[in-house]
């Protein structure tokens, strides 16, 4: 069940803010209203809030149980969170943000943002941006712990907008459930090859494809993010990957799913053929975010995805402990792609379903830097520079800054970190000290940063 008639409420924004273009509903689509802004925050981080430990107040989780049974009707009344603050356990701060993520003005947003600066002494002047993402970036900056509590009582939030996020919460082999926000849109939930309209990211499967030749439409200057398996490369037009986040192929033999994370800038593939007890993974979006990265899952198994890593953090696949291989994505410009592989193919003009796409999506919403929470940034670099990112043998990570390495290859520089090297073949690539290609791919710092905190940095 879909619920949206208090969402009226809700200023939201989703992973594309083109998912609106490629479908039509007469449901409120919630991917086309305004984006929040930047997440960084203005001032230096407050201090932590002393937490209990063990189980919450009685009367608090009585409060906020009541509460949560009547989210997105109009009984929702927050005004029983008196005895939630008179307790004082900061942790419940988690689910305030959390609704503060769906009530962003009138009586209920004043209400829970008050309960919050009570809790834990933080002033609202702290950040700009809606209050769920200053809040959110507190939180995770603080690295404040939630109660045992905390999941059950916020898929009780999350269900009560859409039953299909339901699954996620009940097996969970390594989610932190404090990261995830919503992204402003709800699961792709489509079999493989369905076109029906979704208030969702539409996933594209099986593109229709052409030769280098037949990709003149897609001007030369043009980013492409292009793939490699067995011999045959792929380029995937940036703009059309900006609608759909999420393409399923086969590629050199091999059945891939690629998915592209706009927020974080990262582009990777991964291989969906070979995993034990599945014909194929079938990767879709699932509307959920965490650290501004989108959280996918596999529509076969219903598992969910960490995106940036590979890894099943729910259902049977996270139960197997199941992390999908990947490839290498490299990001050039079309006419870089197509001179160093000739024979490349290209995704079709209209990608095969007879879609005029927009030659920029999403309008520079992304510049002034993370517009989702993402607590504290890594400042050896600017939050949005790009990085190619790669994971040596021995389990270290290295970024690559991309403009800084294009430019040092270019003058006849090497590029090289703890023994890995960095080569411009129609993009950037790294290989190991025997010359063997690591899997690599493109992201904005923030997000490489955060996923393997502690990465090496080249510098020029």
């Amino acid at each position: 069940m879909r619920r949206f008639g208090i969402l009226a409420l809700v200023l939201v924004t989703a992973c594309a803010t083109t998912a609106v273009e490629v479908t039509t509903t007469t449901e409120p689509n919630t991917a086309s209203t305004p984006a929040p802004t930047t997440t960084q925050p203005t001032a230096e981080t407050p201090p932590a809030p002393d937490v209990p430990t063990g189980p919450l107040d009685p009367a608090a989780e009585e409060a906020l149980s009541s509460m949560v049974d009547r989210v997105f009707t109009t009984a929702f009344d927050t005004g029983g969170l008196d005895p939630v603050v008179e307790a004082g356990d900061a942790r419940v701060a988690w689910l305030l943000a959390d609704l503060l993520r769906f009530y962003q003005g009138g009586s209920q947003r004043d209400d829970l943002v008050a309960a919050f600066m009570a809790l834990t002494g933080a002033e609202r002047e702290f950040s700009t941006g809606p209050d769920f993402v200053w809040i959110t970036n507190l939180l995770i900056s603080w690295d404040l712990p939630a109660w045992d509590g905390y999941p059950e009582m916020k898929r009780r939030v999350f269900a009560g907008i859409y039953e299909g996020w339901n699954p996620f919460f009940t097996e969970d082999y390594g989610v932190d459930w404090r990261l995830v926000t919503w992204g402003g849109v709800l699961a792709d939930d489509r079999p493989f090859g369905d076109l029906r309209p979704c208030n969702c990211i539409p996933a594209l499967d099986d593109p229709a494809t052409t030769d280098a030749a037949g990709g003149d439409w897609y001007p030369d200057d043009r980013f492409v993010f292009g793939v490699v398996v067995n011999g045959e490369a792929l380029a995937l037009p940036k703009n059309q990957m900006e609608v759909h986040e999420m393409v399923n192929l086969t590629l050199g033999g091999r059945d891939l799913g690629i998915p592209y994370c706009t927020l974080c800038g990262s582009a990777q593939a991964y291989y969906t053929d070979n995993v034990p007890g599945v014909d194929r993974v079938v990767l879709r979006t699932s509307g959920l975010l965490s650290r501004s990265n989108k959280v996918m899952y596999d529509f076969t198994t219903g598992s969910m995805f960490d995106t940036f890593t590979g890894r099943a953090l729910t259902g049977p696949l996270g139960e197997a402990g199941m992390v999908l291989e990947q490839v290498s994505v490299t990001a050039s410009t079309w006419g870089e792609w197509k001179a160093t592989y000739p024979e490349t193919r290209i995704i079709a003009e209209d990608g095969g379903i007879g879609f005029t796409y927009p030659e920029d999506p999403l309008g520079g919403r992304d510049a002034g830097g993370p517009i989702f929470p993402v607590g504290d940034v890594d400042p050896r670099l600017p939050v949005q520079e790009l990085v190619v990112g790669v994971i040596a043998a021995d389990g270290t990570a290295v970024a690559f800054p991309v403009a800084a390495a294009t430019l040092a290859l270019g003058s006849g520089r090497s590029v090289e970190l703890g023994g890995l090297s960095v080569r411009n073949e129609g993009g950037l690539r790294v290989y190991d000290a025997e010359g063997t290609e690591l899997v690599s791919h493109q992201s904005y710092w923030f997000a490489w940063s955060q996923f393997h905190p502690g990465t090496l940095v080249w510098t020029p």
